[in-house]
């Protein structure tokens, strides 16, 4: 996703958001990415030329990102949170060897029966992860 500066301070105030820097700087960042980083992920690109910003910071950034709806917190593994700024609903490709992420069509699995799954259960949304190993790893092997 590119985007021009003019065209992100404009969505971050259509959200309501302040605009600072960092918030800048957090949203910025994960529009022009598609690896699902992590906040410390995050942190280390932001501060390569120099520290700019704290991790307190870009957690706090996140969380204001996420709040307004712009951003979504993707957890694909136990205790760690990743970042997407793809907003509209995907699924995801995990790699067991490497930890790569990509991304899935929604409708990769648009047919995908939840009633013969949980019958009892009112779902409001899904999302599916399909682990394995990715083509760069494949041929390592």
């Amino acid at each position: 996703m590119s985007a021009s500066t003019d065209e992100i301070v404009l969505t971050m105030k259509q959200q309501g958001l302040r605009v600072t820097p960092q918030r800048f700087a957090v949203y910025a960042n994960l529009l022009q990415r598609f690896d699902h980083p992590t906040a410390e992920q995050i942190l280390t690109e932001l501060n390569s030329d120099g520290p700019v910003s704290s991790l307190a910071t870009v957690y706090s950034s996140l969380l204001a990102l996420r709040t307004a709806g712009l951003i979504k917190e993707v957890l694909l593994e136990a205790g760690v949170g990743r970042y997407d700024a793809k907003i509209q609903p995907h699924h995801h490709l995990c790699c067991n060897n490497c930890g790569s992420i990509e991304d899935l069509p929604w409708q990769t699995f648009a047919n995908f029966d939840l009633s013969q799954v949980a019958s009892q259960f009112q779902t409001q949304t899904y999302e599916v992860v399909v682990r394995g190993i990715c083509q760069s790893c494949q041929s390592n092997y």
